[in-house]
């Protein structure tokens, strides 16, 4: 029940925490355990498989060279360290990316972009932000700012009906939680093509 979305004992808390901790070590191939008394705490534990340490080839040394220089993305997730980390996997393919916590500001930051004659030529939304405006509710409003937007979701919940149908939503890709740098890497070249180091 603990590891339940939106289940919390806080009157504060999304109860998202620690359904994504269970849903990235399950996509892991590990397993998460817990153990509580009440008055005496509550233990964790993890197991993960152990990955052979593999020396780089040069295939895997070009591939992680940046797509290309220059590309706009607009990146928003409700959580800071997927946002920070997120925004560092994009930066290393060599995007400008800014970032957002909630639709709101990400639709007024394609908004101003676009404005300006700056426009972000991909979005990477997270589908739902609990008590706040998420992918599926901010890809309307993007399309009315410009109904040619590329708008990839996302999600931690490989279940939800509109990841089994992203275009069928309106969506132009997909990619799943957690991100990994292929899969990164994959969703830019299918939007940008591979470029060339300047």
């Amino acid at each position: 029940m603990i590891f339940d979305p939106y289940f919390s004992t806080k009157q504060t808390g999304s109860g998202l925490g620690l359904s994504a901790a269970y849903s990235i070590v399950r996509k892991h191939q590990g397993l998460i355990d817990v153990e509580s008394r009440i008055g005496h705490g509550t233990t964790f534990r993890i197991w993960l498989p152990v990955a052979e340490a593999e020396e780089p080839t040069p295939e895997r040394t070009e591939q992680s060279e940046a797509i290309s220089k220059g590309h706009r993305v607009l990146f928003m997730d409700d959580d800071d360290s997927i946002r920070e980390m997120t925004a560092s996997l994009l930066r290393r393919l060599g995007m400008e990316v800014v970032s957002t916590a909630d639709g709101e500001a990400m639709v007024e930051a394609f908004r101003l972009a676009h404005m300006k004659g700056t426009p972000f030529e991909l979005v990477i939304t997270d589908l739902t932000v609990p008590g706040r405006m998420g992918g599926k509710a901010s890809l309307p409003l993007l399309k009315e700012i410009d109904p040619e937007v590329r708008v990839v979701v996302s999600s931690g919940y490989s279940s939800d009906p509109i990841l089994a149908d992203y275009t069928g939503h309106g969506f132009w890709g997909m990619v799943a939680k957690p991100y990994k740098l292929p899969e990164l890497r994959k969703i830019l070249q299918e939007a940008f093509g591979r470029g060339t180091e300047p």
